[in-house]
């Protein structure tokens, strides 16, 4: 998530322009052919559930990175800011449900909670599966957004009778 690199030395710095760090996730430009397969075939083979936002949707991750996980991590450790940016990312993705439905059940904030808490749990772990197959590597990455689904399902219903 981090929109910063070395320039010159490591006193340094310059900010990664948007087109800049969508070429570095994709390996293409924006817009340019191949960029949605890139996207998919790099993120669904990360070797690891932080590897895989990495890749996935540069474009709004980019955006999330510099305007939320920055300013956030600022005032908390790390995993929290990673947490809170995943909770804010679910937030807009209900947001969009209340504007196209007219309401929402606030299930993807519920989802992103449970998403960034993968993230920060393969962190602590050094998860790295990297030496596996790609077509396992996606197996593993797929369930792990499934199980947090299911997760945020559960907690609904757990909600709704309370």
């Amino acid at each position: 998530m981090t929109t910063e690199r070395q320039a010159n030395g490591p006193s340094e710095r310059r900010r990664l322009t948007l087109s800049d760090y969508v070429k570095r996730r994709n390996g293409v430009t924006m817009g340019a052919p191949g960029g949605l397969q890139n996207m998919l075939y790099r993120s669904l083979g990360a070797r690891s559930f932080d590897a895989f936002w990495h890749y996935w949707n540069p474009i709004f991750g980019y955006l999330l990175g510099r305007y939320v996980y920055a300013p956030s991590k600022r005032l908390l450790p790390a995993a929290a800011a990673l947490i809170v940016t995943f909770v804010v990312c679910g937030a807009i993705h209900d947001a969009v449900t209340v504007l196209v439905k007219g309401s929402t059940a606030f299930l993807f904030t519920r989802w992103f909670f449970f998403l960034g808490w993968g993230v920060v749990l393969s962190r602590f772990l050094k998860m790295n599966i990297s030496r596996y197959p790609w077509l396992l590597r996606a197996g593993c990455n797929i369930a792990y957004v499934l199980i947090c689904l299911a997760m945020a399902l559960a907690l609904r219903g757990w909600l709704a009778r309370i």
